[in-house]
């Protein structure tokens, strides 16, 4: 993809897939087309077996400064559809997501960064959710998931004021989750992804369900625990003092 044009990169590198908001000219605004194009590319690579992992940055200094409203100004185009689509697919993802936040992670950058299971940003970023700057109401599965993070009085104030925060905010009201000085983010991403890849995929995938609030599954999982193999192989390998070979798939 040429750099210069708006787009979604996307890689698959050693069980991790790195999707890539680029739009350099408007700080990684997202266009229509890149709303309607992210739950595509995230069904194609949730059907991927060697996808173990997915994190989701923005090309060069910036996460995401929201939608590119000059795009959307299309009266075909209804944004705030094409956002929340985009957003609850990134949600129901099944396996673990990671967001990797450079400078401004604001509006829609926001909306996609609250969908992941965590987020991990570099010192100085600034997140703010600005709906009333436009006089737009803020979806309820989104106003919801925000709660859902950092409890409702900073959600009320992100809302109603559109205000920025900054890194130092965002980590004590858990909007994220860690905060790396300036040069340390993509060596502790890369760390943690490495970990995470490790790991039984059994155990993730139920763990996520049952913290969305997901409750008709435990016989489900408890036969996958059954017949799939992990905890043998975990208990095994625990024993022997070894890397254990996790095998089970969704």
């Amino acid at each position: 993809m040429d750099r210069t044009e708006p787009g979604l990169e996307h890689a698959v590198v050693d069980g991790v897939a790195t999707v890539v908001i680029s739009n350099p000219a408007k700080r990684n605004a997202m266009t229509a087309a890149m709303w309607s194009a992210l739950p595509g590319l995230l069904e194609r690579l949730a059907a991927d077996p060697a996808v173990g992992v997915l994190v989701l940055a923005g090309a060069g200094d910036t996460f995401c400064a929201g939608a590119d409203i000059a795009s959307l100004r299309d009266p075909a185009d209804d944004p705030q559809a094409l956002a929340v689509a985009a957003e609850e697919a990134l949600a129901a993802f099944p396996r673990p997501t990671l967001a990797v936040i450079r400078g401004y992670c604001v509006g829609g950058g926001s909306q996609l960064a609250a969908a992941c299971d965590l987020r991990f940003a570099e010192e100085g970023a600034s997140f703010g959710v600005t709906p009333a700057k436009l006089g737009v109401v803020y979806a309820a599965s989104s106003t919801r998931r925000l709660v859902a993070l950092t409890g409702p009085a900073t959600a009320k104030h992100l809302l109603f004021s559109g205000e920025l925060i900054d890194t130092a905010r965002a980590l004590r009201t858990g909007l994220v989750d860690e905060v790396l000085p300036a040069g340390e983010l993509d060596k502790r991403v890369e760390a943690y992804v490495r970990t995470l890849v490790a790991r039984s995929r059994l155990t993730q995938a139920a763990a996520k369900e049952f913290a969305a609030g997901r409750e008709d599954r435990d016989a489900y999982w408890a036969e996958q625990a059954r017949r799939g193999g992990d905890t043998a192989e975990g208990v095994a390998a625990f024993l022997e003092r070894r890397a254990p070979r996790f095998t089970w798939t969704d």
